[in-house]
């Protein structure tokens, strides 16, 4: 009887039916990685929630200045809940959802709040995961140095490349550095997208996002005012690199 279960599970999975269709016993499976480290993305009594920064604003400082992760955090971030929740209001058949079945199955969502849910949706994920990504006086691990090596030949190219797709982002957006099929893969995507929307209909499919890096002017105008090469410079100060070792696992 299990085996025909998770035979129809995947086959439901493979015509398209994606995640929002599947039973409860098939949702963890499609949970990201980072999900399972951060409660917050996934709804608490039907709501999602803000979850605290884990640090004070100032604790990036002088990298990232306190003002900046204040007005960022608390009125940005905030801002993406509150709208994600208010989309959700409006189509209750969605209640309970974790955000990485929705960003997932962005396709196959009502239309009436498939846009909200992208933008918003997208905004909270994008944000927790980049809170988490940064911490002052880490060091990189041996893990993810085995791997950058593996995938891009040197740290030097793998920074430098990081860096040359962050600069290269028009206009507001993000720039992503995710493991798939065992290799590091650095991308781009525009406003509040990310690597998992609409990422396929199969665990295997699905990236693990490993690093990413918020090129909206609001998260370093107020520092570097139009000079994002310093921000982008500087974020390596303070990328959690014992967070991507735990990512790794």
């Amino acid at each position: 009887m299990k085996s025909n279960r998770k035979e129809f599970i995947r086959n439901s999975t493979l015509l398209g039916l994606g995640v929002l269709g599947l039973g409860a016993n098939a949702k963890d499976i499609f949970v990201s990685t980072f999900t399972k480290l951060d409660g917050s993305l996934m709804p608490n009594n039907g709501r999602f929630e803000l979850a605290p920064l884990g640090y004070d604003y100032y604790a990036l400082e002088p990298f990232i200045d306190a003002q900046t992760m204040e007005i960022h955090y608390s009125k940005h971030h905030q801002t993406y809940v509150n709208k994600l929740n208010e989309a959700i209001d409006k189509e209750p058949s969605l209640r309970g959802k974790s955000l990485d079945e929705l960003l997932l199955n962005l396709s196959g969502l009502p239309s009436a709040v498939k846009t909200a849910i992208r933008n918003h949706g997208g905004g909270h994920w994008n944000h927790s995961f980049f809170w988490k990504s940064m911490k002052t006086g880490t060091q990189m691990g041996p893990n993810f140095t085995k791997l950058a090596i593996a995938s891009f030949g040197s740290i030097e190219t793998f920074k430098s490349t990081f860096e040359k797709v962050s600069l290269g982002v028009f206009g507001s957006g993000w720039a992503w550095l995710i493991l798939q099929n065992n290799q590091l893969k650095i991308s781009a995507t525009s406003n509040q997208d990310n690597p998992l929307m609409d990422a396929g209909k199969t665990p295997e499919m699905i990236p693990k996002v490993i690093l990413g890096i918020d090129l909206w002017e609001h998260a370093y105008y107020l520092k570097h005012q139009n000079k994002r090469g310093a921000y982008v410079t500087n974020f390596w100060n303070v990328v959690n690199w014992d967070e991507i070792e735990l990512l790794l696992k």
